[in-house]
C-alpha cells in the first residue's frame, strides 16, 4: 500500500484522494480545535471556505442551536461566538451545539478534499484514537494520504512533524508499506523533535506568531499528546465523532 503525505491540498491530484483514507492535519490550530469541540459534547463541526458562507448557512438554523467559530489572522471573527482557540471549546460552551467553523488554513484543506474513502481530522490530542483507523486501513491494504493544511498554503513545520508521527507509526511493522518523500522527510522532522513538541512550536514560525498574539496557552493544549481521544470523521460535509452512535 502506498503512504504518501502532501505539503497541501494544492500539490493533490484526484488519484492522491480518490478511494483512499485521508487524515488532513492543521496542528495549530484547526484539527485540534475541533478534536476538542468533539470530545466536549458538540454535535457536529460544519467547516467552509469564508465567514461569508457561516453567516448564511447559520440562517438554515435555530440560532440556539449553532456557534458560528473561526479566525482570520489567528484573530476571532468579529460578530462570531468563538474563535480557534481550543481553549474556548469548553463543554458550557459547545455541547449539544453545531458549530459553523471557518479558519484561514485547516477548514480550506477539509473543504478541498473530495472523493475520498474516509476523511480524518488528525493532530497530536487525538493521535492514538486516528492512529487506530489509519492503522487499519493500511492493514487492509488501502492507501492513505496525509494532507498538512500548511499556512498560507506553505509548507509548514508542526504539520509535517505531526505527519511524521502518524507516517512512521502506520508503517511500524507493516511490510509492503511505500512511503512518497514527502512522508520521509516527514519521519526525519519527527525524529528530531521527538515528544518535545514545546522546542517543534517554539522553533516553528506559526508557533512563533501565536505566542506573540496572545496565544501561548493554546500551544500547550495543541501539543497535548492523547488529550482528547476521539476520531472526527468528515462526511457529508460535517465533521462528527465516531463513537457507538455513528459507526463507519
Amino acid at each position: 500500500m502506498r503512504l504518501d503525505v502532501f505539503f497541501g491540498v494544492q500539490q493533490l491530484g484526484t488519484a492522491d484522494v480518490q478511494g483512499r483514507v485521508v487524515a488532513v492535519i492543521d496542528v495549530l490550530r484547526a484539527s485540534t480545535t475541533i478534536a476538542v469541540a468533539l470530545a466536549n459534547g458538540a454535535k457536529a463541526v460544519v467547516p467552509f471556505d469564508s465567514s461569508e458562507d457561516v453567516v448564511n448557512r447559520a440562517k438554515q438554523f435555530e440560532r440556539r442551536d449553532v456557534k458560528l467559530a473561526g479566525e482570520r489572522k489567528m484573530h476571532a471573527i468579529p460578530g462570531f461566538d468563538l474563535g480557534n482557540s481550543p481553549r474556548e471549546f469548553t463543554a458550557d460552551a459547545v455541547e449539544g451545539k453545531t458549530i459553523l467553523f471557518t479558519t484561514t488554513n485547516g477548514t480550506a484543506a477539509l473543504t478541498a478534499v473530495q472523493g475520498a474513502r474516509d476523511v480524518v481530522v488528525a493532530s497530536y490530542v487525538n493521535f492514538s484514537a486516528t492512529l487506530a483507523m489509519l492503522r487499519a486501513a493500511a492493514r487492509g491494504g488501502t492507501d492513505v494520504s496525509i494532507v498538512c493544511a500548511g499556512r498560507d498554503k506553505q509548507f509548514s513545520l508542526e504539520d509535517s512533524a505531526c505527519a511524521g508521527r502518524y507516517a512512521r507509526y502506520i508503517a511500524q511493522r507493516l511490510t509492503g508499506v511505500t512511503m512518497n518523500d514527502a512522508a520521509l522527510a516527514c519521519t526525519m522532522i519527527d525524529r528530531r523533535y521527538g515528544d518535545n513538541l514545546t522546542r517543534l512550536f517554539n522553533e516553528a514560525s506559526h508557533g512563533k506568531a501565536l505566542e506573540e498574539a496572545g496565544y501561548a496557552d493554546d500551544l500547550v493544549l495543541c501539543g497535548s499528546v492523547d488529550a482528547y481521544p476521539v476520531l472526527p470523521v468528515y462526511s457529508d460535509r460535517q465533521i462528527t465523532k465516531l463513537g457507538p452512535e455513528r459507526e463507519r
